[in-house]
């Protein structure tokens, strides 16, 4: 006799993203894995006298998102300080001022590549936010940060010099790279209230689909969070770490190794820079920028970069490589190991080079960094038009053949918001479907975690991590596919979240 399921969701139209062409109505779980996806008749054999029978209203059952690279920490200060995230200066102004005024006033996310005079936030600014505690706004890529003159009174001689921009001898109150990082470890939480923050930033993850992340974290008590959420219980997420390779010795010290862990927290591998950002005027190009002199900079050098990749080769380990622009992704494709099985990955990717032939990696790139690529928009300032039209190449990878993952680098954390920016884009070589999209955010992201075994597809046998939309991205306007709301969440066969 075949053993009734645990729980089953039904009036649904589920796509397996198995098969793009592949639908059905109702899926069985037991355990926390998928037993049977089929029509509701046929699951309907399948339930119990104890069987939750859960009605999906109709709604599009796909896999669980996976955001492929984010900063679930940086998610939580964002949700629990001041959102910087807002369309003027004085909108963000004011969220600083009504920000809590604890040891410090802290905020994140802005960007003032949307805003009328694009200009960084400065010194003056941040005065007028609080005269007496020290004021920090990070930008969104956190490469660059505006801090007020408390900041620069009292931390001026441990910012790095070279981080410090100045007009004249007098210092703006914008900190970029090393300076920037600085800060950030200086303003970073406690263990209690990291928990705090990564509760916060699960929570919201729930609310948008995501049942998966692969957390890049540095100098950060999220680890320790993660784990004794999932000790109790309590975490319901999927989460894959990288630690970034200043952590090496602590990494070989303890005997981390990639995808070894449990069902819910699992090791990654090694993450590291090799430029900066397009935002901040320091990703690394082979040409000069458009609208500034130079052509970026190194945050770590390729001769650190080799050192880093053979160690990590000889650890065993994934490498993942934050490199954007055009000769930080040369460097880091000469640089990565010789080893496909450990599939690492070049993160960002925005610059690609124009063969991409030789590309033996990963791409772990960000379709939400498209809403720069739009006429008038932030590439055209940095870049122009001929190599904003080159920039974030999804299609081009899927047609290299390149395994692409899709993450969000939580700007923001908002997989459909990043669907759409991929449907919609500007130029033939970036633009994907709507089924290539979801499968960059599902069974890509888990092949670039090693866990397409487990994740990324509803499919027999595989963890039951499904999300349910109220309306479907293939139906709806292409301009409307980030607003479709999430109707349900379900990790391990668990409703984690219901609108």
């Amino acid at each position: 006799m075949t053993q009734a399921a645990d729980r089953i969701f039904t009036n649904a139209e589920v796509h397996t993203l198995a098969d793009p062409d592949e639908t059905h109505e109702a899926v069985a779980v037991r355990d926390g894995r998928t037993v049977r996806v089929d029509s509701a008749y046929e699951i309907g054999f399948l339930e119990g006298v104890d069987t939750e029978v859960i009605d999906c209203d109709g709604g599009v059952l796909l896999p669980g998102f996976i955001d492929a690279h984010t900063h679930m920490e940086i998610v939580g200060r964002r949700l629990v300080h001041a959102d910087l995230a807002v369309d003027d200066r004085e909108t963000a102004l004011d969220r600083l001022r009504e920000a809590p005024a604890e040891e410090w006033i802290l905020g994140y996310g802005y960007d003032e590549s949307v805003w009328d005079d694009d200009r960084y936030l400065t010194r003056e600014e941040l005065d007028s936010v609080y005269g007496e505690l020290p004021v920090v706004a990070f930008r969104e890529d956190l490469h660059t940060a505006s801090v007020n003159s408390v900041v620069l009174e009292r931390y001026g001689e441990s910012l790095p010099e070279d981080g410090v921009e100045r007009d004249g001898d007098e210092p703006t109150g914008v900190v970029t790279e090393d300076a920037a990082e600085f800060l950030r470890m200086e303003t970073a939480p406690g263990r209690a209230e990291t928990k705090r923050l990564v509760e916060a930033a699960r929570d919201r993850a729930h609310r948008l689909g995501v049942t998966g992340v692969h957390d890049m974290v540095r100098h950060s008590d999220a680890p320790a969070a993660y784990r004794a959420l999932a000790r109790d219980g309590d975490l319901d997420l999927r989460v894959r770490l990288y630690y970034w390779a200043d952590h090496l010795d602590a990494v070989e010290e303890t005997g981390l190794a990639t995808n070894h862990g449990g069902p819910f927290v699992e090791v990654g591998g090694i993450k590291t820079y090799t430029d900066g950002s397009l935002g901040a005027g320091t990703a690394k190009l082979s040409e000069p920028y458009t609208d500034r002199e130079g052509t970026g900079e190194w945050v770590v050098d390729p001769e650190e970069l080799a050192d880093i990749a053979e160690r990590t080769e000889e650890l065993g380990m994934q490498l993942a490589v934050h490199a954007i622009g055009d000769e930080a992704i040369d460097v880091a494709l000469e640089t990565l190991p010789e080893d496909p099985e450990m599939r690492h990955r070049i993160e960002h990717a925005e610059l690609l080079p124009a063969d991409l032939e030789g590309f033996d990696a990963v791409a772990s790139m960000q379709p939400n960094f498209l809403r720069w690529a739009r006429e008038g928009g932030l590439y055209e300032r940095r870049l122009g038009a001929e190599r904003t039209a080159e920039s974030n190449r999804f299609a081009d990878v899927l047609d290299a053949g390149v395994p692409l993952a899709f993450g969000s680098d939580c700007m923001p954390l908002d997989p459909l918001f990043g669907v759409q920016q991929a449907v919609t884009a500007p130029e033939e070589g970036q633009r994907l479907s709507v089924t290539e999209a979801l499968e960059a955010y599902t069974s890509g992201a888990a092949y670039a975690g090693h866990d397409e075994d487990r994740f990324g597809t509803v499919e027999v046998g595989k963890r039951a991590d499904f999300v349910v939309l109220e309306e479907s991205p293939w139906a709806v306007d292409v301009d409307a596919i980030a607003d479709i709301a999430v109707a349900m969440t379900v990790v391990d066969g668990e409703v984690v979240y219901r609108a």
